[in-house]
């Protein structure tokens, strides 16, 4: 009897330990597919990022990758690096599996979503609010319906991912989402055009008189003799959310070089904005942009000297227009990705650019944007990759993820400006900006996806 129950007592101990080794086996197969179960390791075992080489031999946009060293010039000579390196060793290259941040996991049959890849479609529910409305929060100058424009065709269409349904934007659901959450959008003129169409989607245009102004608990006030204060902060009240803009064309840190009121502005490209040093713990959702201010015209009326280390560039390479602005896209980039271990709560996107499409000259050499047909230029985006190359490098392997917005607004051109103002046309067209509603209530609907 005594052997009997021996005999059984080793039997379960035999059978629990193949089940343990089983399982084991199968953990381990699994984590070694599926690279996305490694994300419990911390970001140091998880990826070092490798140095950059975008110092192009002309002004063009050219970019590679991005290291975690001091910002220093010497940091940025150029340099090819295929694979990473730590203590000397050489490590794989990344796996695109669990850094490409434009690809999401759909939740249905592990399919992924590139909400950069897809196609525009005809949507008898657009545009998300009237172009009549939402004057709380939409400037005059952008809202085409109250312009001599009679064409609106480009508010009938929503963007399609390839591979998975895109959620609808409902406003009163996004508030719920990001209740007791500040959003911080950061950038130049494209960047407010998204932060008053984010408003305009969240009221749904409508006049909301229980929000409130907080601009002055972020410094945004109008100064004395400007024409407009360098951002505006609003709060609504029942879910406790904020939405505010700051303007930081350049996104660099910029400070007067002496107490002479005619004197020049230091642009220090290894400085993030004094207002992002400031504020940033405040944010949780932050959203930056730069590009279109990187012409010696705008240094020039702005007087910004570019200054790296405290200095002034002494590098002609680096103070090539492209180069400066690629070392300065990078250099905020890995800013913010340091400063996120210590604001857990903060999720960072960085916006690409925002295509132009002048023709025939550009804002002030005849340029026009003419076109009023949509999608004349296609339907689809079948790329992988961004076509904003320095935005999709500097972002890959940190934590702040890519908002990939330019191929898709390629395609767009008739939702321009243009010609139509609410006031005389003086012969300047404007193919820069977009009408609201528009183009950038898209770029929004691809952030609340991504969030």
């Amino acid at each position: 009897m005594k052997g009997g129950n021996l005999s059984r007592l080793w039997g379960r101990k035999y059978s629990l330990t193949l089940v343990t080794l089983m399982f084991t086996t199968i953990f381990l197969w699994s984590r070694e597919k599926n690279p996305l179960l490694t994300t419990s390791l911390s970001d140091e075992d998880r990826f070092v990022m490798p140095a950059p080489d975008f110092l192009a031999e002309d002004s063009d946009d050219s970019s590679s990758s991005s290291n975690r060293k001091e910002h220093s010039l010497e940091h940025y000579s150029p340099s090819h690096v295929v694979e990473g390196t730590r203590n000397g060793k050489k490590r794989p290259d990344f796996d695109t599996a669990r850094i490409n941040i434009t690809t999401f996991n759909s939740g249905k049959g592990g399919n992924l979503c590139n909400y950069a890849k897809g196609r525009w479609v005809a949507d008898i529910r657009r545009p998300l609010y009237s172009g009549f409305g939402c004057k709380q929060w939409l400037s005059d100058m952008w809202a085409c319906r109250l312009t001599q424009r009679t064409d609106f065709s480009y508010e009938g269409y929503r963007w399609q991912p390839k591979n998975c349904a895109m959620p609808e934007f409902e406003r009163s659901e996004f508030l719920k989402r990001m209740q007791d959450k500040t959003i911080a959008l950061v950038g130049d003129s494209l960047a407010r055009q998204q932060f008053q169409s984010l408003m305009c989607m969240v009221t749904g245009g409508e006049e909301r008189p229980e929000v409130q102004s907080v601009g002055w608990k972020f410094g945004l006030v109008k100064p004395p003799g400007a024409i407009r204060p360098d951002g505006w902060a609003y709060r609504f009240p029942r879910t406790n959310t904020t939405i505010l803009y700051y303007w930081s064309a350049s996104l660099c840190g910029i400070e007067p070089i002496s107490t002479d009121p005619a004197t020049d502005f230091a642009m220090h490209l290894d400085r993030p904005p004094a207002f992002l040093r400031q504020f940033l713990h405040q944010f949780d959702v932050l959203v930056l942009n730069t590009g279109h201010h990187w012409n010696r015209g705008k240094l020039k009326a702005n007087r910004w000297v570019m200054h790296v280390n405290g200095e002034p560039i002494q590098d002609r390479k680096l103070a090539e227009i492209g180069n400066a602005k690629n070392f300065t896209v990078y250099s905020i980039v890995r800013w913010v990705d340091s400063q996120m271990t210590r604001h857990t709560k903060l999720k960072a996107f960085f916006r690409t650019i925002s295509p132009r499409h002048f023709v025939n000259g550009d804002w002030n050499t005849g340029g026009s944007c003419d076109n009023t047909t949509p999608l004349a230029r296609g339907a689809e985006v079948m790329q992988e990759e961004s076509s904003d190359a320095i935005v999709e490098a500097a972002v890959k392997g940190t934590k702040v993820k890519i908002l990939d917005i330019t191929a898709i607004s390629q395609l767009r051109d008739e939702g321009h400006i243009s010609r139509y103002s609410i006031r005389p046309f003086n012969g300047i067209h404007d193919c820069l900006h977009w009408c609201l509603p528009g183009i950038p209530d898209t770029w929004n609907e691809i952030l609340c996806a991504q969030l």
